[in-house]
């Protein structure tokens, strides 16, 4: 019961994010939910650093690179790359997070809100981006 709850604390959360990004553009959407990304793996460094762990502090740092490529990806080729960023960010809570003691200093019920806020946001790029197809398709 208690996971069921930080999942829908992530449903709660992601709702402000997704109403700014359906007023922005397509450009402005990708940049703001790309920027977000990076900042879902910066949140990652900044717990490790408060839990007191050297360890944990490398291996968050590893993530800011890796989710920062999705971004740059999602610039360069497709938005869909930053889609696969965010649905690829839920295994990184998942895997090094979750029900994991020590130094990580990641609260217990933030893992499985970011799965939800995570794959939410993921869905939501992909229906943004089908729209924007289907739009340019439209144009010509």
């Amino acid at each position: 019961m208690l996971y069921l709850c930080y999942l829908i604390l992530g449903l709660i959360a992601v709702f402000p994010l997704l109403w700014l990004a359906n007023k922005l553009s397509f450009n402005g959407m990708q940049q703001v939910l790309g920027l977000s990304l990076v900042v879902a793996a910066a949140l990652y460094i900044g717990f490790a650093f408060m839990g007191g762990s050297a360890s944990w502090l490398a291996v968050e740092i590893i993530g800011l690179p890796i989710y920062g490529t999705f971004y740059y990806l999602s610039c360069k080729y497709t938005g869909v790359w930053l889609s696969v960023g965010w649905l690829l960010h839920p295994l990184w809570d998942v895997l090094l997070h979750l029900n994991v003691t020590g130094g990580h200093g990641v609260p217990a019920w933030y893992p499985l809100a970011c799965v939800s806020f995570d794959v939410t946001v993921a869905i939501y790029i992909l229906y943004r981006f089908r729209l924007e197809k289907i739009s340019n398709e439209a144009l010509v």
